[in-house]
C-alpha cells in the first residue's frame, strides 16, 4: 500500500510541473533518465527501494515501469512485438500503397519495390497515373517514421500496460494517422503517459483510459473505426473479440494473442468450448488445432453483423498464439463459411472406431480449415525483414519461423509427428529426411510446421502413412510377442503393407531453411520463462514472495539428494540377507543391519511354533514365520 500510495503521489505533481511549464511557454520536462534509472524522483529525492522503477530498452523505444509487478510486461514477448510491427508495417505499405504514398522505413533502400494490394485493371490504371505524375516532374507522397500522416492508418492497441507497443508503433512504423494506447487501470495509464513524454511522441501516441470493449463499441461507425486493433490480453481474448470485430474498419488488421494454452491445447475441453465455440483435443497437432480454433471464433463472431476474416498469418510460438486477419463484409461470403469451413453434423463421417487401430474416434472442432496464412502477404514480411535484418533484435528468428511457414502445405490441416508414428508401434524412429523421402517416392507432398520442430505435414492418406511405417517396422523389427492382442501397434502390423516404400534419401527432402540452418525453432530464452505473474497493486515484496514460492514448488516431486550420512542410516533399516544366510563377511562395516530379526508373536500363539523354513506355515492364530524376505 506504501508502493501505491508514493506512485501516485509522486506521478501527480510531475504532471502538475509539465502542465505548469507548458502554460509559460516552456517545453514540458522529463526526469532525468539516469535518475529514472536508478530509482530517483523527478526532484533528485531517491524512491523507496519497494517501488523503484526499471528502464527497458526495447526496438527504437525506452520504458519506465515499476520494478514491482503493478504494470505487465514481459521480456520473452519481444519477438511478439517485432513481428507486429513488421505485420503493420507491410499492411500499411499496401494500404497507403494503394493511395499513392509510399512508406519510408529506416534502412530500407528507396528503390524497394512498393506491394499494392489491387486487381489488374486497377494496377494499370496506377502505373498510368504514376507515369504521367513522373512526367510532369510531381514527386511522389511519402510518409516517413514518427511523422502523422493525415491518410495514414488508425491504431488502437486496447490492453495498453505500459505503453511499449504503442511506442514502438510510433517509433518504428511509418503512415500512421494515430495510435490510441488504452488500459482499465489508471496505474497503467499514468505510466503510459509519462512513457509517451520520455519517447517524445505525444503527436502520435494518445492515452485512454477506459474499459477496452466499451470503447471499441463506441467505434463502430463507419467512420470511426480503427484500421489496426492489437489485442494482446492477459489469458484468452475472447471477451473482447465481439467488439473487435465490429470496430475494425472494412479490410482492416486485427491482431489477437491468446496465452491460455493450457485451455486450447485440449486439458479443459469443456472451457475451450465455453470460449471459443470449439472442443479441443489433447494431441500432438494441438498447437495448430489452437490456431485453426481461434480463427473459427473470430470468424463466427464477425458473421454474426455480416463480416468474415481473412488470414494473413498465424502464428504458435513459445507459451502462446498469435493471429493476423483483416476484416471485410460480405453476405455471401458469411453464407459460404458454413460450407468451407464447417459443415452441420449430419451423422458419423467414420465408423466408430478406427480402422487402422480399432481405437475409438475422438471428436473435436469446429475448426478453420481453409488456409492459416497469406503466403504472399507472409513472402513480402519476410522480405523485408530480410532486406533489413538490423531492423529488430528477433530479425533472425523472424526470418526463420517466417521461411518455415512459406514452405507449408497450406491446403493440409494439422501434422503428424515422428515420434508419434514410432510410439504407437513401438518401433525405432526414423529420420527426418528417411521419412520424407519415403513420402515423395510414394508421389505425395510434405512440409514441416512452424508449431512443432518434429512435424510431418502431409497430404498422404492414413492408410499411406501407416504403410510407410509397416516397411520400416521391417527394417527396424519389433518383438511381436511382446505386444498384446488387442494394441494399436498389434493391430497396424498385423496388416500386410500395399505399397512399398522406398526410403532412399532424396534432394528435395530436405527442405531450404533446414538446408541454410536457419533459427527456426525458439530455445528457452532465459531461466523460468513463460506467461508472467497477473500484475497487482503492491509493492515489490509481493514479487518476491512469489519468487520464493516458485523456488520451494521447484522440482516439488523429485526427492531431495541426500548426504552420505543420511543414506547410512536409511541402508541401516534393512537387514542383509547374507547375514541371514550366514554368509556376510563384512561384519560391523557392512552397510546393511546385522540385528535378528524380532518374531511377531500373536496374542494367542502355540508357545513351540516350528519356526523351521522347510515346514508349513502356522495356522490362523499361530506365530508368525521370522526372517521371511
Amino acid at each position: 500500500i506504501q508502493g501505491s500510495l508514493w506512485l501516485s503521489l509522486t506521478l501527480r505533481p510531475t504532471r502538475v510541473l509539465c502542465r505548469a511549464r507548458f502554460f509559460e511557454g516552456q517545453s514540458p520536462g522529463l526526469p532525468n533518465r539516469a535518475a529514472m534509472e536508478n530509482g530517483t524522483g523527478p526532484c533528485g529525492e531517491e524512491c523507496p527501494r519497494e517501488v523503484q522503477e526499471t528502464t527497458v530498452t526495447e526496438g527504437a523505444a525506452k520504458i519506465a515501469f515499476p520494478s514491482a509487478n503493478e504494470v505487465f510486461y514481459n521480456p520473452v514477448q519481444e519477438f511478439n512485438r517485432d513481428l507486429t510491427c513488421a505485420v503493420i508495417t507491410e499492411f500499411a505499405r499496401i494500404q497507403l500503397g494503394a493511395k499513392g504514398i509510399q512508406i519510408k522505413v529506416p534502412g530500407e533502400k528507396d528503390t524497394q519495390r512498393v506491394v499494392v494490394d489491387l486487381s489488374e485493371q486497377e494496377e494499370e490504371k496506377v502505373e498510368l497515373k504514376e507515369n504521367e505524375n513522373l512526367a510532369s516532374g510531381d514527386q511522389p507522397r511519402t510518409a516517413a517514421v514518427g511523422e502523422i500522416c493525415e491518410e495514414g492508418l488508425h491504431v488502437l492497441e486496447g490492453l495498453a500496460a505500459s505503453g511499449l507497443r504503442s511506442i514502438r508503433f510510433a517509433l518504428e512504423v511509418p503512415g500512421l494517422r494515430s495510435v490510441v494506447a488504452n488500459d482499465a487501470s489508471a496505474r497503467a495509464v499514468d505510466l503510459i503517459r509519462r512513457n509517451v513524454q520520455l519517447n517524445d511522441v505525444a503527436h502520435l501516441v494518445q492515452p485512454s483510459q477506459a474499459d477496452a470493449r466499451m470503447l471499441m463499441y463506441q467505434h463502430q461507425r463507419v467512420s470511426e473505426r480503427f484500421d489496426v486493433i492489437d489485442l494482446d490480453p492477459y489469458g484468452s481474448p475472447t471477451p473482447f473479440l465481439d467488439a473487435a470485430v465490429q470496430a475494425v474498419s472494412e479490410g482492416g488488421l486485427l491482431c489477437v494473442t491468446c496465452t491460455d494454452m493450457a485451455v486450447l491445447a485440449g486439458n479443459s475441453g469443456e472451457t475451450c468450448y465455453s470460449k471459443y465455440g470449439a472442443m479441443a483435443l489433447k494431441s500432438r497437432a494441438c498447437h495448430e488445432m489452437a490456431l485453426r480454433i481461434v480463427l473459427h471464433s473470430l470468424d463466427l463472431r464477425a458473421n454474426c453483423y455480416q463480416r468474415f476474416v481473412v488470414p494473413l498469418l498465424s502464428i504458435s510460438a513459445d507459451f502462446y498464439v498469435r493471429v493476423f486477419v483483416r476484416v471485410f463484409t460480405g453476405q455471401a461470403k458469411v453464407k459460404a463459411s458454413a460450407r468451407v469451413k464447417f459443415s452441420a453434423a449430419c451423422g458419423p463421417p467414420v465408423s466408430p472406431e478406427c480402422e487402422h487401430c480399432g481405437q475409438r474416434h475422438q471428436l473435436g472442432g469446429p475448426v478453420w480449415a481453409e488456409p492459416i496464412h497469406d503466403l504472399d502477404f507472409v513472402g513480402h514480411v519476410l522480405e523485408a525483414v530480410s532486406a533489413n535484418p538490423g531492423r529488430f533484435h528477433t530479425s533472425e528468428r523472424i526470418r526463420g519461423v517466417l521461411s518455415v511457414i512459406t514452405e507449408e502445405l497450406p491446403d493440409v490441416p494439422l501434422y503428424y509427428t515422428l515420434d508419434q508414428l514410432s510410439s504407437t508401434i513401438h518401433c525405432n524412429t526414423p529420420s527426418l529426411l528417411q521419412l520424407r523421402s519415403a513420402l515423395l517416392h510414394a508421389d505425395f507432398r510434405v512440409s514441416l510446421s512452424h508449431a512443432c520442430k518434429n512435424a510431418v505435414k502431409t497430404d498422404a492418406p492414413a492408410s499411406a502413412l501407416w504403410d510407410i511405417m509397416r516397411c520400416w517396422e521391417k527394417e527396424c523389427p519389433v518383438k511381436r510377442e511382446r505386444l498384446s492382442e488387442t494394441s494399436p501397434a498389434f493391430r497396424i502390423l498385423s496388416v500386410e503393407p500395399r505399397l512399398q516404400a522406398n526410403f532412399t534419401i532424396r534432394e528435395d527432402a530436405n527442405p531450404s531453411s533446414r538446408q541454410r540452418g536457419l533459427k527456426r525453432f525458439q530455445a528457452n530464452p532465459e531461466a523460468n520463462w513463460g506467461p508472467r505473474p497477473r500484475a497487482r497493486p503492491g509493492s515489490k515484496a509481493a514479487d518476491e514472495a512469489m519468487e520464493e514460492r516458485r523456488r520451494l514448488l521447484q522440482n516439488k516431486r523429485k526427492e531431495p539428494p541426500e548426504d552420505a550420512a543420511q543414506r547410512a542410516a536409511r541402508l541401516k533399516t534393512f537387514p542383509c540377507k547374507r547375514f541371514k544366510k550366514g554368509t556376510c563377511q563384512r561384519g560391523d562395516q557392512c552397510c546393511y543391519s546385522h540385528s535378528p530379526p524380532t518374531p511377531r508373536v500373536s496374542a494367542d500363539a502355540a508357545p513351540d511354533c516350528p519356526e523351521t523354513s522347510n515346514q508349513s506355515p502356522c495356522g490362523p492364530g499361530d506365530a508368525a514365520r521370522p526372517g521371511i524376505d
